[in-house]
């Protein structure tokens, strides 16, 4: 049946929309932050409370790293990821193509595919666009991404053309696979293609045109927030955004900051995952919507108020910032999962709020006063 998807309110002043995406495992009302769970799991957190205390309806998994551990057998015996990692809801997985460009070192690209060492025991593997759809059948999870090459942001033009071009036959055999084999535990799965082009504008817009043809369930923006300036990564998400179907999800990937979503959602971007939460998080970060606290600086030494007053999580209101100064400084495990679960917290309540202000018609006002404040250091 596909993926369902209702565009419900569109703000006057932007490309904001709110929407609700259906899939067999939930309802995603958008837009949306997923939290990353790498190896089927938010790093350091129950599952339980990126659920009822930050309220999650949707995150990853990694293709690559499941791929490598525990293995396909595995996972396929547990009856897929969502049974495996006792994850209810929906999930995404993202190709492993990022993962394995970015090992550069240890890997050899060529038609067929990628070929690279596990970062792990350095055994050779070999993906490619068939083999990754068969990976992504067996982990099973709800939406799947096609099989691209993400290319550096600094990339000369000559290297994103080919680098394109390479994506663009790739994509072709992903869709080839994809409707060659079908979902192994009875629920629906999706596969996004995935528009890259680095920061050149024709060669953003050809790919937006390009994947056009395959009539997706959804669509990504990938190769972005990998060093270009906020404003070109913005300019790029335009150019996208005016191709792309109003009818279809927006996923922007591994971006980003609260400031860079925001901008993103007010260019009609639906869907974002970052790492940044959690792993700004384990280093002391926090975000919050008075701006960004480091939690080490000795500022926060005496300071027994709540670490976010505005927080929905349980950590906000129960912990001091004392007291997380404190375990930070020490190196506690603690420290990083009140902080991960915090900034998760936030990144979902904050784009609870932009789907508030979509729904209300003032977003863009809303977003501007936002920007100033997100980007204090207190």
């Amino acid at each position: 049946m596909g993926l369902q998807f209702t565009v419900q309110h569109k703000d006057p002043a932007s490309k904001a929309r709110a929407a609700e995406l259906v899939t067999d495992h939930g309802v995603i009302h958008t837009p949306i932050f997923m939290p990353v769970g790498t190896a089927a799991t938010v790093k350091g957190l129950f599952h339980r409370d990126v659920k009822q205390e930050a309220g999650a309806e949707i995150i990853l998994a990694n293709t690559y790293h499941l791929y490598l551990r525990p293995g396909m057998e595995i996972i396929e015996r547990a009856g897929g990821v969502h049974r495996f990692s006792t994850w209810e809801g929906p999930m995404l997985t993202d190709s492993g193509g990022f993962q394995v460009f970015s090992l550069a070192a240890c890997r050899k690209l060529k038609e067929e595919g990628c070929h690279f060492r596990s970062h792990i025991d350095g055994s050779k593997h070999l993906f490619t666009p068939e083999s990754v759809i068969d990976t992504e059948r067996t982990i099973g999870a709800d939406i799947m991404m096609a099989f691209d090459e993400c290319p550096p942001g600094d990339a000369a033009r000559d290297y994103a053309a080919r680098s394109l071009g390479l994506t663009e036959r790739w994509l072709d055999r992903c869709f080839n696979r994809y409707h060659q084999t079908a979902p192994k535990y009875g629920h629906y799965q999706a596969l996004f293609p995935i528009v890259q082009g680095c920061t050149y504008p024709d060669l953003r817009a050809h790919a937006a045109e390009n994947v056009l043809q395959y009539k997706a369930d959804g669509y990504a923006i990938g190769g972005l927030a990998v060093g270009e300036p906020a404003p070109v990564m913005y300019e790029m998400i335009e150019v996208v955004n005016a191709i792309l179907p109003e009818d279809r999800p927006r996923y922007l990937m591994g971006v980003g900051t609260p400031i860079n979503i925001l901008e993103a959602i007010d260019r009609g971007v639906d869907m974002f995952d970052c790492v940044m939460p959690t792993r700004n998080g384990r280093n002391g970060q926090l975000f919050t919507a008075e701006g960004v606290i480091n939690i080490r600086n000795k500022k926060w030494e005496d300071d027994f108020s709540p670490i976010d007053p505005e927080g929905e999580a349980f950590v906000d209101r129960l912990y001091s910032k004392a007291y997380l100064h404190h375990l930070c400084v020490c190196q506690e495990m603690l420290a990083a999962e009140i902080a991960s679960l915090h900034n998760i917290a936030f990144y979902l309540r904050l784009v609870r709020m932009a789907r508030a202000h979509i729904v209300a018609g003032d977003f863009h006002a809303w977003k501007e006063q936002m920007v100033v404040k997100l980007s204090k250091r207190l």
